[in-house]
């Protein structure tokens, strides 16, 4: 009996972290079903919240001491549906629908490089410097394709005059996550220690300034994220070559 216990104990899985992963699974399918139905506003609050989710499910995972390779793969099929294939068809349904072949390929260059880019960062894991990422991460590039629909959205700008720059941005989006492009991970910031009073108030003032305009604010925040990329990489290696010329 002793030995049957311990058997299905190790076969279940973690609940806590794995709800977490259900609801930002959810919020992705409602971001299609969303788009399908033409409530494109709903569609990319939907992709934010799983964001939100997303990064809730390890930290709840790691303080609750629940990690699990079933919870890590589950995780990533989870970021496949909401910051791959949701960002893409939300897009092609709200702008590349009378693009033809054109915006089918847009939005499978986002999707696909969203499916390698995951495929890439769960087979270096164990060998990847934990500063960075290789790669825009799949979250930070379906937020710039959702921060730009809400814009446009809050703004009521044409979609006519928008649908070819939003094929470049979403292109651009797929490319870089499976572009070699060295991304901070943030993990070295020290969230238990202690700060200056200056940062607190910094941090609250920004995030007031989100929380006053979260379309236009978030859009920004991670295009700048994105732009980040190709900057640091090429600060990091001029710094390699005139280290090796000294």
């Amino acid at each position: 009996m002793t030995v049957e216990k311990l058997t299905i104990r190790r076969r279940g899985i973690y609940l806590l972290p794995n709800l977490f992963t259900t609801g930002a699974l959810f919020a992705g399918f409602y971001a299609i079903t969303s788009a399908m139905s033409q409530h494109y506003d709903m569609s990319v609050v939907a992709i934010f919240v799983a964001m939100i989710l997303d990064g809730l499910d390890g930290r709840v995972a790691r303080l609750t001491n629940t990690q699990s390779e079933f919870g890590a793969q589950y995780d990533s099929l989870s970021d496949m549906v909401s910051f791959a294939v949701a960002p893409a068809l939300v897009m092609y349904l709200w702008a590349f629908s009378s693009l033809g072949k054109f915006g089918l390929f847009a939005a499978f260059v986002h999707t696909a490089g969203g499916a390698l880019r995951l495929a890439r960062f769960n087979t270096q894991l164990t060998s990847a410097d934990k500063r960075y990422f290789q790669g825009l991460p799949s979250p930070a590039a379906a937020a710039i394709l959702a921060g730009f629909i809400w814009i446009s959205l809050e703004h009521g700008w044409d979609i006519d005059a928008l649908k070819y720059g939003a094929l470049v941005l979403t292109i651009c989006t797929g490319l870089l996550m499976v572009s070699n492009f060295r991304y901070s991970s943030f993990k070295e910031i020290d969230l238990k220690g202690k700060v200056p009073f200056f940062v607190a108030i910094t941090v609250m003032l920004a995030i007031a300034f989100v929380m006053a305009q979260p379309q236009t604010m978030l859009f920004l925040l991670f295009l700048g994220y994105a732009i980040s990329g190709p900057v640091v990489t090429l600060i990091m290696r001029r710094k390699k070559l005139q280290g090796r010329k000294s």
